[in-house]
This record gives C-alpha cells, sequence and structure tokens, in this order.
C-alpha cells in the first residue's frame, strides 16, 4: 500500500513543493524590488524637497537685503516654508503623514512663488530635477 500512496499523493507532494520554492523565489524579487522602487522614490522625494530649500533659503538672503517693507511678508512665508521642510521626518519611512506633509510643503512653495509672481514648475525627469522660471 506504500508504494501506491507515494504513487498517487506524488502530485500533491510535488505541488506542495513546488508552492514553497515559487514563495520563497517571489518573495525575495520582490524584496529587491521593494528596495529599488522605494531608493528611487526616496531619492525624487529628496531631490524635490532639496530644490525647494534651497531655493528658499536663496530668496530669503536676497529679500532681507531688501529694505521694502513689502517684504516682511514675504519673509515669513518663506521661512515658514523653511520650518516646513526642516521638521520634514526624511528618516522615518514609516511616517503616516509623509505625503500629508509633502503635499503641504509643495502647496507653501507654490503660494511663496506666487507672492514672489514666479512662475513654478517642478519637473523630475529621468536625467535630473529642475526648476524653470
Amino acid at each position: 500500500a506504500d508504494l501506491f500512496d507515494g504513487i498517487v499523493m506524488a502530485e500533491q507532494r510535488f505541488h506542495g513543493e513546488g508552492y514553497q520554492e515559487g514563495l520563497a523565489e517571489g518573495s525575495h524579487a520582490g524584496m529587491a524590488e521593494g528596495r529599488r522602487h522605494g531608493a528611487l522614490h526616496g531619492a525624487r522625494m529628496g531631490s524635490e524637497i532639496g530644490c525647494y530649500l534651497g531655493f528658499a533659503l536663496t530668496w530669503h538672503c536676497l529679500l532681507q537685503k531688501c529694505t521694502d517693507p513689502k517684504n516682511s511678508k514675504k519673509l515669513r512665508a518663506l521661512d515658514s516654508l523653511i520650518g516646513m521642510i526642516q521638521k520634514f521626518p526624511y528618516e522615518d519611512p514609516t511616517y503616516d503623514k509623509l505625503q500629508e506633509d509633502l503635499e503641504k510643503i509643495r502647496g507653501k512653495f507654490k503660494q511663496v512663488c506666487s507672492m514672489l509672481n514666479i512662475q513654478s514648475d517642478f519637473r523630475l525627469g529621468n536625467e535630473r530635477s529642475a526648476l524653470t522660471f
């Protein structure tokens, strides 16, 4: 009876072994793909936020040198943008409000650009990121 059990149960055994092998291989491939995806999107986000920070710091420096009283509102908006960027949790990928905070930074950036009468267009290309004015 044992000889026939091995033959009859072979299909089920091979199915189970194939499933386990496929699961292990798929899990490994999924981890590698997830790392690549996370690194790519993390780099894009870092590039975007870094561009916003450089923009804000440059304009803040330029406007501080001007004595025009109308600049105080612009400087406050720039200070707010800089503060939002500095508080952004770069090191915590599990932060539950990551996208929400990024959208707030984007909105503040657009507001600052509007106040400065600058056309904002942040583009992420395959080769590099750029702000065009």
